[in-house]
């Protein structure tokens, strides 16, 4: 049995998590003033990748050879990441900090209504009622039709759609590969992505300033830490105790768009964001109440 004192820690280890999520997004936000997209995308993949090869083979989790039944799922979540990561950072660039950020706090949501539609997971009315509160909430923070409603507001919602993809396939994966590999795989397929964009785009490589290269560095650092941060959060709680305290990400954005870029988002943002985190933490709440009643399910993450 999960105790109080292993759900605080995972907790704990969550908001952590987001915060290094977040610290690693004001990174990648604050060097888009110098360095192109895809440069700062490679190079950031570049050392995670690196990292995480590092971190794979001491732990023995980096495998090459994979189960047959799981290679095209790993290849599909792989193109998931390339595609969230695509339209998640070029809205970044764009768009204010906290806003991209409460749009994000959506794919909980999102998963659990593509898990209703394409997995036949049983979904209440209660659930179904929080999902479309949500939503709306969504639709006050991109807010379509007004001066506020931009292109990059629907990059962020694709991006949405991305990781509630990424998220469906990593759960038919097995549990005989390893996290640690999956992970990796998703690192470099980001890096050769942004590495094929530079070399049939017209951007050039530019020269990096001390700053830029601090900034890279302290993303690449963030986004690992908040990887293996999560990862353990969900290994040592409750995942339906620990799950709400992914929306703290949304804390630090407005403290990191206020602080570093002088960003505050609007009164319907707030009011937006708001109805999605409730609606969120409500549909958490559901789900760990249906896990109680039909008691333990075995654990297949590695």
């Amino acid at each position: 049995m999960t105790t109080l004192s292993d759900n605080m820690r995972g907790a704990v280890l969550m908001m952590i998590s987001m915060a290094a999520f977040t610290f690693n997004d004001a990174c990648m936000k604050a060097a888009s003033d110098s360095v192109p997209f895809f440069q700062a995308v490679f190079l950031r993949g570049l050392g995670t990748s690196a990292l995480l090869i590092v971190f794979g083979l001491a732990t023995g989790g980096l495998r090459l050879r994979q189960p047959r039944r799981d290679q095209g799922r790993i290849a599909l979540r792989t193109l998931a990441e390339v595609g969230a990561a695509y339209f998640y950072i070029t809205a970044l660039f764009h768009a204010p900090l906290a806003n991209v950020t409460a749009i994000i706090q959506a794919i909980p949501l999102a998963v659990t209504l593509a898990g209703a539609v394409f997995l036949g997971a049983p979904v209440g009315w209660r659930r179904w009622l929080a999902i479309l509160v949500g939503f709306a909430g969504v639709l006050l923070i991109v807010r379509p039709g007004t001066d506020g409603f931009t292109l990059y507001s629907v990059y962020a919602l694709i991006s949405v759609a991305c990781v509630t993809l990424r998220d469906l396939v990593t759960r038919g994966l097995s549990g005989a590969v390893p996290s640690t590999a999956v992970a990796t795989s998703a690192s470099l397929g980001v890096m050769l992505f942004a590495a094929t964009g530079l070399a049939v785009s017209d951007a050039r490589w530019l020269p990096i300033a001390p700053l830029a290269w601090a900034q890279l560095t302290g993303a690449t650092l963030f986004l690992i830490f908040g990887y293996v941060t999560s990862v353990a959060a969900m290994r040592v709680g409750d995942v339906a105790v620990v799950s709400p305290f992914r929306y703290t990400a949304l804390l630090w954005a407005l403290l990191l768009g206020a602080a570093v870029f002088g960003e505050w988002p609007s009164g319907l943002t707030i009011l937006g964001a708001s109805i999605v985190v409730a609606t969120g933490v409500y549909t958490f709440h559901r789900e760990r109440r249906l896990a109680i009643r039909q008691g333990p399910v075995p654990l297949r993450m590695r």
